[in-house]
C-alpha cells in the first residue's frame, strides 16, 4: 500500500492590517488627546473597546491559524493593552481605587520593555515594522517618564505628537499591505530586510 500526501493551501486572507489600523487609528485619536487637542473622552475609550482591543485580539487569533508568533503576540498583548488602558481608566468610575502616577509609570514601562523585545523581532520582519515598533517604545517610555517625573505640559504634548507620528505609521504600514495585495505588485512601499 502506498501513501499518499495532501498538501492543504492557506487561502485565508491576511489579518495583519486589520490589526495595525486596529492600533493604528485608536493611537492616534488618543495621542490627539496627549496632543492638547480634546479631552480624555467616551470616543478614545470606545476605539480602545472596540477597535484597538477587540479587532486586535481577533487580527492576533487570525494570525496564530495561520502560524505567525510574532503577529499572534503582538497583536493580542497590544489588544490586551488597549483593554486594560480603558479599564485602568474607567475603574475608578466604578468605585475602585485610581492608579496613581508612579503605578501608571510601571505599567507604560514595562509595555516599553516588551515592546523594544518586539521592535527586535522587526528586524526580520520589513523596515514600515521597524518604525510602527521602534516609535512605539519611544512612546511608552516617554509616557512612563511622563508620570513619574514632574513635567510640564509642554513635554506631554510633545510626547502626544510623537504618539500621533507612531499611530500614523502603523495606519500607513496596515493600508500598504491591503493596497500592495489588492494591486499585486508594490504601490507603498514597506521595506523589505534581506533575512
Amino acid at each position: 500500500m502506498s501513501e499518499s500526501t495532501t498538501c492543504i493551501k492557506d487561502v485565508t486572507g491576511n489579518p495583519a492590517p486589520l490589526g495595525l489600523l486596529g492600533f493604528g487609528l485608536t493611537t492616534v485619536l488618543l495621542n490627539l488627546h496627549n496632543a492638547g487637542f480634546y479631552e480624555l473622552n467616551a470616543m478614545i475609550l470606545g476605539m480602545g473597546l472596540c477597535y484597538g482591543g477587540a479587532a486586535q485580539i481577533i487580527a492576533g487569533i487570525m494570525e496564530w491559524k495561520k502560524g505567525n508568533t510574532f503577529a499572534t503576540t503582538a497583536f493580542i498583548s497590544y489588544g490586551f493593552f488597549w483593554l486594560s488602558l480603558v479599564a485602568l481608566i474607567g475603574l475608578p468610575k466604578l468605585g475602585f481605587t485610581a492608579t496613581d502616577d508612579n503605578a501608571m509609570a510601571a505599567y507604560l514601562a514595562i509595555w516599553g520593555l516588551f515592546t523594544a523585545v518586539m521592535f527586535v523581532g522587526t528586524f526580520r520582519l520589513n523596515r514600515a515594522l521597524q518604525f510602527v515598533f521602534g516609535s512605539l517604545t519611544v512612546l511608552f517610555f516617554l509616557l512612563a517618564y511622563a508620570h513619574c517625573a514632574s513635567v510640564d505640559t509642554g513635554f506631554k504634548h510633545l510626547t502626544g505628537y510623537e504618539g500621533i507620528v507612531c499611530g500614523l505609521s502603523a495606519i500607513y504600514t496596515g493600508l500598504a499591505q491591503v493596497l500592495n495585495e489588492l494591486y499585486g505588485k508594490t504601490i507603498c512601499p514597506l521595506g523589505p530586510v534581506k533575512k
